[in-house]
């Protein structure tokens, strides 16, 4: 039975709390047990109070049991990434420089929206340091592993919330996203992963990486990523960034047919070496697209790699997450991280304002581009996970992890939605992920085209053999 609830959605455990052939409780304790049985072999989690998480599943299966559920969660397990502040544990963002005391007895909008559903939060989830590199690892927690092979990479920013999810550790997680940090873990881990368009999400606080950084869910199930959207998008009063809330059900349209949509299809962006194990299995996952009824025009965005650009305005995001800390706290941290903040505050206002003006164009020509297309798909990534503890692959001609991530910071900079689906695995057994990107403010378009593609192409039975 451990077995089982472990491989439930959070849809299918929301209907056996109903139906009450389970109970929060029993689900809590099983992820929990989860997490002590695997957890050591990937380190997804950085926080566990078994305590505070079973008496929120006591006080979900109270409400089931007197009829009085709360919201769209209640009693579901969420991993929560270490970036999110949670009133009831510290908030250290994998830093030694923060001070737990003063994030106590704070919520984000994303807690906030979760705790009004009646989320069973299970943990914190690790994250590099201040969530500043495509990898998982940092000074306090150590290094996050591959799910389905821990000598590899989880990837990261996102890297522990991945992780949670591929062993059944919880069913959702939240992560953020600046450069791809919910995609690249979610392609390296084998699960889904959605990075709103930018404003769709409230967050507070503000993120150093501006309008770069988005707060989404990542989940083993489309659908499950829709039931969770219509959660944390709820309004939040903190974030004056976000858009107006426009009370959209994501789950409306999941079982609508997509035939007739206008889809691009991109192997490479125009300009990206890609692994041909990876190039051949997304191929594949395009060929469903085409089956499923909808037009699909191989075709570039036509724009060169914005990667000078992009790490101008990335990096001087960590700059401004180590700005007011003084050369004690820097000796604690990343060095690898000081070494690119202390690079990043040597940028002019010039240089910051040309690749802001070069980000302004990128995105001009992508809402031009998806006036013609409904959505673009690539690859994830351009490979498969690489050895651990790196932060990228081995014999690799660059040192940063930005050069091996080309499909995923385009569209931070663009602030468009873009979702990560698992849709094969390379001769190593190791996941591949497909990309499905669309028009600002389409998130629902996507969720209904990868819900499509994962329900004709399920890949949802096939686990990590650490689950069991």
């Amino acid at each position: 039975m451990t077995q089982d609830i472990l491989r439930m959605t959070a849809v299918q455990l929301l209907e056996r709390y109903r139906d009450k052939s389970l109970s929060p409780v029993d689900v809590a304790g099983a992820m929990l047990d989860q997490i002590e049985r695997v957890d050591g072999k990937t380190n997804g989690f950085c926080l566990v109070d078994r305590e505070t998480t079973l008496a929120l599943a006591r006080e979900s299966e109270q409400r089931y049991a007197q009829n009085q559920t709360q919201g769209l969660l209640d009693g579901v397990p969420v991993g929560v990434k270490d970036v999110f502040l949670t009133p009831m544990w510290p908030t250290l963002k994998g830093s030694k420089t923060v001070d737990p005391n003063s994030t106590l007895n704070k919520s984000a909008p994303a807690t906030a929206a979760l705790a009004r559903h009646g989320y069973v939060p299970v943990g914190k989830t690790t994250t590099p340091e201040f969530g500043w590199k495509g990898v998982t690892d940092n000074p306090t927690d150590g290094v996050t592993n591959n799910p389905w092979n821990p000598e590899k990479t989880a990837g990261g920013s996102s890297g522990g919330s991945a992780v949670a999810v591929a062993l059944g550790m919880c069913p959702l997680a939240l992560g953020t996203d600046a450069g791809g940090s919910i995609r690249i873990p979610s392609s390296f881990c084998g699960v889904v992963g959605l990075k709103p368009s930018f404003g769709e999400v409230p967050h507070w606080p503000a993120s150093p990486f501006g309008t770069m950084a988005h707060p989404g869910p990542l989940t083993w199930t489309v659908e499950d990523c829709a039931l969770m959207m219509n959660v944390i998008a709820e309004f939040d009063h903190r974030d004056t960034y976000a858009i107006p809330r426009r009370h959209i059900d994501y789950t409306a349209n999941l079982g609508r047919s997509i035939q007739g949509l206008k889809i691009a299809y991109s192997p490479n962006l125009g300009y990206v070496d890609v692994d041909p194990e990876v190039e051949k299995a997304v191929a594949k996952a395009v060929e469903v697209f085409r089956e499923l009824g909808a037009e699909v025009v191989r075709v570039d965005p036509g724009f060169s790699d914005p990667l000078p650009a992009f790490g101008h305005l990335f990096y001087s995001g960590a700059a401004n997450a180590m700005r007011d800390l003084g050369s004690r706290k820097r000796e604690k941290m990343d060095p690898q991280l000081v070494k690119v903040a202390d690079k990043a505050s040597r940028l002019t206002m010039l240089d910051y304002m040309g690749a802001v003006k070069e980000s302004t164009a990128l995105r001009e020509r992508m809402a031009h581009f998806h006036q013609k297309y409904d959505l673009l798909l690539t690859p994830t990534l351009p490979i498969t996970a690489f050895k651990t503890g790196r932060e990228v692959p081995e014999d690799w001609p660059h040192t940063r992890w930005p050069t091996w991530t080309p499909f995923t910071y385009p569209f931070n900079m663009t602030g468009q939605p873009a979702l990560s689906v698992p849709c094969g695995f390379d001769s190593a057994g190791l996941p591949i992920g497909l990309q499905l990107v669309g028009a600002r403010f389409n998130d629902a378009l996507v969720l209904q085209a990868g819900h499509a593609y994962q329900q004709a192409n399920d890949l949802t039975d096939h686990r990590p053999s650490l689950m069991s």
